[in-house]
């Protein structure tokens, strides 16, 4: 089994002249399927409920376009929170255990052994409408109708977020200045996987300290 990425760091696989290809994470042809899909499929998910979701809040509720925009305004930063959060603590646990070593090698360290693997630049369709719905739970339960429109900037956010992480691995980098956001990634894909965590936007890394050091 290819190594989790924590391990990855420790015997210096990060920068392995095989990365091209692509891992085989489950016996069966159905389910080997199912954890692969293409980046436009989560997008248009989540294009298509912020767009049912913005329908309902303009026509059940009673929240003002402009109140409604600034909601939407504070989903996307809360992404850009949680995507920093999840990238930091959740897909780069220790796995100190067999399970969460299991765990962390599927949701995440298989990107960092094949990251370009266009196919599993994304969860699949399945896993990403579970988080929906959870996310829907969560905002309704805190805000009420004015999760109508944090969804949609939350959703937003996250879809910005697939978008700009496929380009990174799928693309080389424009001479401008999202230059940034491909540099970062291949400094925690290649170099320290302990940085950059921050991959729609840097901010996150700039305030909690793990922007990756300008070499000299």
């Amino acid at each position: 089994m290819p190594t989790s990425t924590s391990s990855l760091k420790k015997i210096g696989r990060l920068d392995r002249p095989d990365n091209m290809g692509s891992a085989q994470m489950f016996q069966n042809p159905f389910l080997e399927k199912l954890s692969r899909t293409h980046i436009l499929i989560p997008i248009t998910l989540f294009f298509l409920i912020s767009v049912v979701c913005l329908y309902f809040a303009a026509t059940t509720t009673s929240i003002s376009f402009s109140i409604g925009i600034l909601v939407m305004l504070a989903g996307i930063f809360a992404f850009t929170f949680v995507e920093y959060m999840m990238h930091k603590h959740f897909f780069h646990m220790e796995p100190d255990t067999p399970i969460k070593d299991k765990l962390q090698y599927s949701v995440h360290g298989v990107h960092h052994d094949y990251p370009r693997d266009k196919d599993r630049l994304a969860m699949p369709p399945f896993v990403s409408a579970a988080y929906v719905l959870i996310f829907y739970a969560v905002f309704t339960l805190i805000m009420g109708d004015y999760a109508l429109y944090f969804l949609p900037g939350f959703l937003f956010g996250y879809a910005a977020y697939l978008g700009v992480h496929y380009v990174v691995h799928a693309y080389q980098p424009p001479k401008n200045f999202l230059k940034v956001l491909w540099v970062n990634h291949a400094v925690h894909h290649y170099k320290d996987p302990d940085v950059a965590f921050g991959v729609s936007s840097p901010l996150w890394d700039y305030i909690l300290g793990t922007m990756p050091k300008k070499e000299k």
